[in-house]
């Protein structure tokens, strides 16, 4: 049985440090990625030195979910599982893109915090910038129930729209919902 998993990268820097630089996936050190597994039908996080671990992971999956992963998280993933020669191509697994479904459906990108409020009970636990410094202040059992927020609210969001078929978007100038649909 092949699993479906939905994951979230938190990164230890970011494009906008000075020995980064924009655009430059393969300078981004990942601090804790987090997942969701539906065989296993649990969260589980992961540190830097525990990508052997994650990569087996992945191997069993065919179809990854996340929120803005095909330009963040499977790029600076992407880069550990090839040179760490994991055998684990994310490109060619079947990926669910939240904000890219929703982003060619409506022609704007929309956050996750507007969106999980928009279809759910509550939003996100903090701002992305927020882990970087969790990271840094070594304050990682924190750093880890961040991220497994996220990835908590895009698994809703996800099992929500695999249930009804659209999600209720918010305007990102108006705030005016409207009900979106698309492919999945």
């Amino acid at each position: 049985m092949t699993d479906t998993l939905v994951f979230d990268i938190e990164t230890q820097n970011f494009f906008t440090d000075p020995e980064v630089g924009w655009g430059n996936y393969g300078a981004l050190k990942i601090s804790v990625v987090g997942v969701y597994s539906y065989v296993k039908d649990k969260f589980l996080t992961f540190e830097e030195h525990e990508m052997d671990k994650l990569a087996e992971l992945f191997k069993g999956s065919d179809r990854i979910v996340g929120f803005s992963m095909n330009r963040y998280d499977v790029p600076v993933l992407q880069n550990y599982f090839l040179r760490e020669k994991h055998g684990v191509d994310l490109w060619q697994k079947r990926r669910i893109d939240l904000l890219e479904e929703v982003e060619l459906a409506t022609g704007q990108r929309i956050g996750l915090d507007k969106l999980a409020r928009a279809n759910l009970s509550g939003g996100k636990s903090g701002h992305g910038s927020k882990a970087i410094g969790l990271y840094k202040d070594g304050k990682m059992d924190e750093l880890k129930s961040y991220c497994l927020k996220d990835v908590e609210i895009t698994k809703d969001l996800y099992d929500l729209y695999r249930l009804r078929r659209y999600l209720y978007v918010p305007h990102k100038e108006t705030g005016e919902t409207s009900r979106v649909s698309f492919i999945v």
